[in-house]
C-alpha cells in the first residue's frame, strides 16, 4: 500500500478557493439531440448518431478530441468550454467562466445556436429544458462512456431508492450554474443561503411535465427522479444548513458517502467497496491500494446533491429551462450570491426552516409546484421575495459596473410565473393539450433551439 493516506489539508484542498479566485459564473447547459419527427434521441453510431456529431465539431470547430476507451465522446474546444456527451446521448456544453451574467448567457446562446446548425444538417434537434419528453428507458441508445455500467450497476444495487438513477443518467437535462466563493467565511455565506433556497428555487421552476409523451400530473419528472438517485448522495447538503458550516464540516460530511467506482493503477474503472471514504482511506480499496488526491475529487464529482460543493458551488436544484428563458437560473443565483445584502436577507428569510421542512417540500413540489408550502409557508409568496431581493442583487452588479443594464430584465419571466401561478411546467403541459396538439413534431419545432 505504498501511497501515504492523505492529510485533512489534502482534503479541504479540493473545496478551498485559490488565493486568486473571483466572482464569475460558470453555465453548463444539456440538451437532448433528438429526431425531429418523433422527439426520440438520436443513437450514437451510424451517419446520423452522435459520433459523426462530434466528429463534425472536431473538423469544423478549433479543438482537441476527448475519448473514452477508444470511442470519441467529447472535443475540448481550444476557446475555453468543452463538449461532451452524457450517458443518454445528452449534449452538454461546458462554457469557460465569465465575469458577467450577460457574457456568459450570451456565449451559451452563440454555441448552442452554433450546435443547432450543425445539427441541422444531420436532421436532428436541439432541445434543451430538463427532461428528454418522448423516450423511455427500454430503448434509450446509451452512449459508450466506460463509467455508464457502473452507475447503472450501483443504482440497480440499491433497489426502490435508486430506482430513478437510470432515467436520471439516460433522460435527464439541466443548465447548471458554477459560482465561487472566495474565502472560509464566503463559502459559509453562500452556501447556507444557496442550500436553503434551492428547494424554493427548484420549485419556482419545474419544467418537465411529459414522460414518455404523456401527462401525468407530474411538473417535475426530473426533480421526481432524483429523489429516487440515492439519497446518501443527492438532495440536500444537510451541514450546509448549520449557521456556521464550514469546509470541515462538508469534509466530515462526504467522508461518510461511500464512493460508486475508481481508477485503478492500470487507469480502468472498478466499482469501489460500499464503504464509507473514510474507511477507504483507512483500510484501502479491496486490491490493496489506498485512495490519492484524485481519488478523493473523483469522489465530490459523484454526489449530486442541491448545490454540489467543490472549489465552486455548483447549483442544480432546478429543472432546465426552455432555451428561451435559459438566463433566468444564471441572473437568479448570481443576483443572490454575488451581492452580500441580497444574500444576507435570503438567509435571513429561510433560516429557521428545519433539515425535516425543506425535505418535506423537496418531496412534495416535483407533483405541486408553486403549490407547495414550506413549513407551513407558501412557497409561490416565498420565491416571489427571493426573485426580488435577486433583482435588487442584479442592480446593484449594474450600479458597481458588474453588469450590463439589461441583466435585471432576464428575471422578467419569473415574475409572469409568480403573478399567474402557472410555472414553465403548467405552461408547457397547457400548450401540449391545445397549440402543440399532442404531436411531437411541433412540440420539437416549438422547443428547439
Amino acid at each position: 500500500m505504498g501511497a501515504p493516506e492523505l492529510s485533512r489539508v489534502d482534503l479541504r484542498s479540493s473545496l478551498v478557493a485559490p488565493a486568486a479566485a473571483s466572482e464569475r459564473i460558470g453555465l453548463e447547459i444539456e440538451s437532448g439531440v433528438v429526431d425531429p419527427r418523433t422527439g426520440l434521441a438520436a443513437p450514437y453510431r451510424g451517419a446520423g448518431g452522435m459520433r459523426a456529431v462530434l466528429e463534425a465539431v472536431l473538423a469544423e470547430w478549433d479543438g482537441k478530441a476527448l475519448f473514452d476507451e477508444g470511442e470519441l465522446t467529447g472535443v475540448e474546444l481550444a476557446a475555453g468550454g468543452l463538449i461532451g456527451l452524457e450517458h443518454g446521448g445528452q449534449l452538454e456544453y461546458s462554457a469557460p467562466p465569465a465575469a458577467d451574467v450577460a457574457t456568459a448567457v450570451d456565449d451559451v446562446r452563440l454555441t448552442l445556436l452554433r450546435l443547432s446548425e450543425l445539427l441541422r444538417r444531420f436532421d436532428l434537434a436541439l432541445l434543451p429544458g430538463a427532461h428528454l419528453p418522448f423516450d423511455r428507458i427500454e430503448t434509450v441508445p446509451w452512449a459508450p462512456l466506460s463509467r455508464s455500467p457502473l452507475m447503472r450497476g450501483h443504482f440497480a444495487g440499491l433497489g426502490e431508492s435508486g430506482s430513478g438513477g437510470a432515467r436520471i443518467l439516460s433522460m435527464s437535462t439541466c443548465t447548471q450554474v458554477h459560482l465561487d466563493h472566495l474565502s472560509e467565511d464566503d463559502f459559509t455565506q453562500k452556501l447556507r443561503m444557496q442550500a436553503a433556497a434551492s428547494p424554493v428555487v427548484a420549485a419556482l421552476l419545474v419544467n418537465s411535465p411529459l414522460n414518455r409523451g404523456r401527462l401525468d400530473g407530474l411538473l417535475s419528472h426530473r426533480s421526481r427522479n432524483w429523489l429516487l438517485t440515492d439519497p446518501r448522495r443527492c438532495g440536500l447538503v444537510r451541514p450546509a444548513l448549520r449557521e456556521d458550516v464550514g469546509v470541515d464540516d462538508v469534509v466530515d460530511w462526504a467522508l461518510r458517502i461511500p464512493m460508486i467506482y475508481y481508477q485503478d493503477a492500470a487507469g480502468g474503472l472498478r466499482p469501489a467497496p460500499d464503504r464509507p471514504f473514510a474507511s477507504l482511506l483507512r483500510d484501502g480499496f479491496d486490491d490493496g491500494t489506498r485512495p490519492l488526491l484524485g481519488h478523493w475529487t473523483a469522489h465530490l464529482s459523484q454526489i449530486w446533491t442541491h448545490v454540489r460543493v467543490r472549489r465552486t458551488l455548483e447549483l442544480r436544484a432546478a429543472d432546465g429551462p426552455a432555451h428561451q428563458n435559459l438566463q433566468v437560473l444564471p441572473a437568479l443565483w448570481t443576483g443572490l450570491s454575488y451581492h452580500a445584502p441580497s444574500r444576507a436577507a435570503a438567509w435571513e428569510l429561510l433560516r429557521h426552516y428545519t433539515v425535516a421542512q425543506l425535505q418535506a417540500t423537496t418531496t412534495r413540489f416535483p407533483a405541486e409546484g408553486l403549490r407547495t408550502t414550506l413549513g407551513g409557508d407558501r412557497v409561490r409568496e416565498l420565491a416571489g421575495e427571493l426573485v426580488r431581493l435577486a433583482r435588487e442583487g442584479l442592480r446593484a452588479r449594474v450600479a458597481a459596473g458588474l453588469e450590463r443594464p439589461e441583466v435585471p430584465a432576464y428575471l422578467d419571466p419569473l415574475d409572469e410565473v409568480l403573478h399567474t401561478g402557472r410555472t414553465f411546467a403548467e405552461q408547457c403541459a397547457e400548450r401540449w393539450e391545445t397549440d402543440l396538439r399532442q404531436d411531437p413534431r411541433r412540440y420539437v419545432a416549438h422547443f428547439r433551439v
